[in-house]
């Protein structure tokens, strides 16, 4: 049975995800890959959400040789066969406003809007052993933006858990119920 890291590297370089993973593992000292000395790129080629934690996971543990937490997660939309899931970043090919803009254009004049963000967690250990984590959060996706909080498609996304969007929800509360405090609580429950 392992136990939790003193310290853990990240291997992102989403400082709102980072901050995300420092507030819900609290107890535990979360260094950027960055600040860590990982300089290189990862080709985030998985066709699942626990392939591509795994895949950044392994590059970012063998190159420091220290734990190593990685996830991916995405938008999973019904109406769209699961779109943009694995591709949730660069849905759009652009910025995080211009994926949003795509998703909005792609459910125009769809009423079944249901969605979940889906999260997978990969803690890798330098002897090359590996935990995962999963965690999911359902609601429905808003015929327009609400809330300026959060990123991604957040201000898109309502939450059935907390009765409004994830763009109109305080840090705490998104964390309180979020599909990566999900995926990071059942990696926990595995330690």
């Amino acid at each position: 049975m392992r136990t939790l890291p003193k310290k853990i590297v990240v291997a992102s370089g989403n400082l709102h995800k980072i901050e995300e993973i420092r507030s819900i593992f609290s107890d535990v000292e979360i260094i950027s890959m960055r600040d860590a000395g990982f300089k290189g790129d990862i080709e985030e080629n998985g066709k699942t959400f626990k392939e591509n934690a795994y895949i950044k996971a392994k590059a970012v543990c063998d190159a420091v040789n220290v734990p190593v937490l990685a996830d991916d997660s995405g938008l999973c939309v019904d109406a769209l066969g699961g779109a943009p899931g694995v591709y949730s970043a660069r849905f759009s090919g652009g910025n995080s406003a211009d994926n949003r803009a795509l998703l909005l254009k792609r459910m125009d004049n769809i009423p079944h809007r249901a969605a979940h963000f889906a999260c997978a967690v990969c803690l890798m250990y330098p002897d090359g052993s590996a935990l995962f984590g999963e965690g999911y959060t359902k609601g429905k996706i808003l015929f327009e933006e609400k809330g300026d909080c959060g990123f991604g498609y957040d201000s898109l996304f309502y939450s059935y858990d907390l009765k409004k969007s994830f763009g109109e929800a305080t840090e705490e509360e998104k964390n309180s119920v979020s599909h990566r405090y999900r995926a990071l609580e059942d990696l926990r429950s595995k330690l």
